[in-house]
């Protein structure tokens, strides 16, 4: 069959790119368009996303593909980070910038809701893990605000809905993302009447639920005159990027368990059914919706995000490494000196992260890390702790024996890191697709457009398309003292 080209736009928390999927039937190519940061800024204390200036990137790379493929383009998808949302008068006009889902004004909404609404409630309606950026605290920090947002409000959407919006001139909501709220049911697929009545959150800003694989329009003509593009399909995604990530992952019945790593790691399996009792309440785990009918049955911990800090931080000082040279440093300096819990409240914020992790190790009488080496090899092997405690969770309460990890996204690249998992929980860990993101993505346009009939047929393409790189465990005996401190530390 003749090749068709789809374009994913994936926009992460830190960066974002158009990339290109080459489709003849038999496999994948991608190709990256362009790659352009995800910016935010501060204004009087608070912190939004410069929203229009990342459209912007997203339209050059609408432009790249007309040049590169013209006719060919047959389809584009947009998935973005969670939580985050805009707000739209009734004109469709943006309401000023979306916050930022780390911006402080979220600070103690979380014990507030839970003075009125029981916790056990709030996880029995979502089967969602608390977190204090979810949708749910920054709408009622919204409700709270001075700023009134909501009196002019007559739609919500979430970031690759407003996105959806911009390029086809259609309001949705869709499913993957919408559950990252901790305001979807999973058990009925709607929105928790029992939390917005609750909340007191206006219920004329929550739709009906559009699923990943819909086709939702086209190309508006203003945009088909800017890049050159015709009236190409928009299609709906598993628009929070861990949806596109674990839809575009080859997971198999024998080998379930993910990682998506990048500036966040989300650790699960995938389920047929939600997964809400008071032991998957106990160990914060979420139940986002999948794709097909399925639940991401997941926690997520700080990823790359302790790192990335660092990095920025030592760049105001003049050391502008590269992320190999982060991993070298690390891999260089002595390994169990200190150990973390990189889910702390302490590393949530952004800013300079070093005096912080020094003053966590301190307060807990453990050898302060100096070096920017000693740093990072902290922050891997507690990384890698981590993860390990959360592998023996997922197997307990899911009941699933679990063998080996696939781990997708950016991570994957990083072998130090991938050893260290995979030494730490003493499996396999196969590592790849880097571009899960995109290629699931990909497949819920295919889906969308009847190219395939299936997720599993979507999966088997992508096997046909990467290359998987598999990490042995090589003496995972020297991890079980630092696992055993970190399980400690946490518990007590």
């Amino acid at each position: 069959m003749a090749s068709s080209v789809y374009l994913a736009v994936d926009l992460g928390a830190s960066s974002g790119r158009v990339m290109a999927a080459i489709v003849d039937g038999e496999k994948i190519v991608l190709e990256e368009l362009n790659r352009f940061p995800t910016k935010g800024f501060e204004e009087n204390g608070s912190y939004y996303w410069d929203v229009k200036d990342i459209f912007s990137y997203v339209v050059e790379g609408l432009k790249r593909a007309q040049v590169r493929f013209g006719d060919q383009v047959a389809g584009i998808g947009v998935d973005t980070w969670g939580v985050d949302y805009g707000l739209l008068d009734a004109s469709g006009k943006l309401i000023g910038n979306p916050y930022m889902y780390r911006d402080g004004r979220t600070e103690g909404v979380e014990a507030r809701i839970q003075k009125t609404t029981p916790r056990k409630t709030i996880y029995e309606e979502t089967g969602i893990q608390f977190m204090f950026f979810n949708t749910i605290n920054q709408l009622v920090a919204e409700k709270e605000s001075a700023e009134g947002r909501f009196g002019s409000a007559t739609d919500l959407l979430f970031m690759p809905d407003l996105f959806n919006f911009w390029l086809c001139g259609e309001k949705i909501q869709e499913r993957s993302m919408a559950s990252t709220s901790q305001l979807l049911n999973p058990r009925t697929g709607a929105w928790t009447e029992v939390l917005l009545e609750a909340l007191d959150l206006p219920k004329h800003l929550f739709k009906p639920i559009t699923e990943p694989g819909t086709r939702i329009g086209s190309l508006l003509p203003k945009l088909q005159e800017k890049t050159g593009l015709g009236a190409v399909p928009v299609f709906a995604v598993a628009g929070h990027d861990t949806g596109s990530a674990v839809a575009g992952a080859p997971l198999s019945e024998a080998a379930p368990a993910f990682l998506s790593s990048g500036t966040w790691s989300l650790m699960g399996v995938e389920l047929d059914q939600p997964m809400i009792n008071e032991a998957t309440l106990a160990a914060s785990y979420s139940n986002e919706a999948g794709v097909e009918g399925t639940t991401r049955f997941l926690k997520n911990i700080c990823g790359m995000w302790l790192v990335e800090q660092l990095k920025e931080e030592w760049a105001g000082e003049g050391e502008d490494y590269s992320y190999d040279t982060l991993v070298e440093l690390a891999r260089d300096s002595t390994p169990f000196q200190s150990i973390i819990d990189p889910d702390a409240d302490t590393f949530a914020r952004p800013g300079p992260m070093a005096g912080r992790i020094q003053a966590f190790c301190r307060e807990r009488e453990q050898p302060v890390p100096q070096s920017h080496g000693e740093l990072l090899r902290t922050v891997f092997d507690s990384l890698a702790c981590k993860y390990r405690l959360v592998f023996d969770q997922l197997s307990e309460l899911s009941g699933r024996p679990l063998a080996a990890l696939r781990v997708v996204g950016g991570g994957s690249q990083n072998d130090f890191l991938n050893q260290c998992i995979a030494d730490a929980l003493g499996c396999p860990v196969h590592a790849g697709p880097v571009e899960a993101t995109s290629l699931g993505n990909v497949l819920m346009q295919l889906r969308g457009a009847g190219v395939i009939d299936s997720l599993a047929a979507g999966r088997r393409l992508v096997e046909n398309s990467i290359e998987t790189k598999t990490f042995a465990p090589s003496d995972p005996s020297v991890w079980q003292e630092p696992i055993a401190f970190l399980k400690s530390m946490i518990t007590n």
